[in-house]
């Protein structure tokens, strides 16, 4: 948790112009680490010009001029790599929906032989609404057969409400489908910047799932066949 403290810090001081080694002095941590925390981020004619006043020598404006367009063409890349993704994917047809379902199903779904509840538990919002959309489509589940149950730590206890109201604003799920939040007993490791955007992890289960959590594993077993 420490560590995620000082990139923070390390970020908020680079912003405003900090050096890599001054920032590395101040929080005691190598040049190295600040350099990889802080290598997207894009600095402005002030920020380089107060670096450059710093040193003795004329040649620092340049460099720091020249390692500013080594950031911004790999940023670029990075872009350029991302709409590459994105035009692979396209738009998914229903059996690309089915096939991708089952693969998020099997990492985050409930597949425990102890149990034959139909769940899938994680904390991206987009996961979320991917996976109600295979549940919908896919499952032929009706949106009254939803519950929602959310896990957060216990250090956020007085925003449980917030924290519903927001899941039940992305998931269009009634907060008359969610159960009691479960608080979480245990040292968070991680901190954000902001209190108010943590939304802790949430359960989508289907109520009465008895024969579909049959067919899943039906489904489960086909897929894991390729290999």
């Amino acid at each position: 948790m420490a560590n995620i403290l000082k990139k923070h810090k390390a970020v908020r001081l680079r912003k405003i112009g900090k050096s890599i080694s001054e920032i590395s002095d101040k929080l005691a941590i190598p040049k190295s680490t600040v350099s990889i925390w802080c290598r997207d981020i894009k600095l402005g004619k002030k920020q380089i010009e107060r670096l450059a006043k710093r040193q003795a020598s004329g040649s620092y404006k340049g460099r720091i001029t020249f390692l500013e367009k080594i950031r911004n063409r790999r940023l670029r890349e990075t872009e350029r790599l991302r709409r590459e993704g994105l035009s692979d994917i396209k738009k998914l047809d229903s059996r690309d929906l089915f096939i991708a379902g089952i693969a998020l199903y099997i990492s985050e779904g409930a597949t425990s032989d102890c149990t034959e509840e139909v769940s899938f538990t994680n904390s991206d919002f987009r996961t979320i609404l991917f996976m109600k959309k295979w549940f919908t489509d896919i499952c032929n589940v009706t949106p009254e057969r939803f519950t929602i149950q959310v896990r957060i730590n216990k250090i956020h206890k007085n925003r449980i409400k917030s924290i519903e109201k927001y899941w039940a604003k992305v998931t269009s799920i009634s907060l008359e489908q969610f159960t009691k939040t479960i608080l979480i007993n245990s040292i968070s490791q991680k901190v954000y910047p902001k209190n108010n955007s943590y939304y802790g992890t949430i359960r989508l289960k289907v109520k009465q799932g008895t024969q579909l959590r049959r067919k899943i594993n039906g489904w489960v077993e086909g897929l894991l066949k390729i290999n």
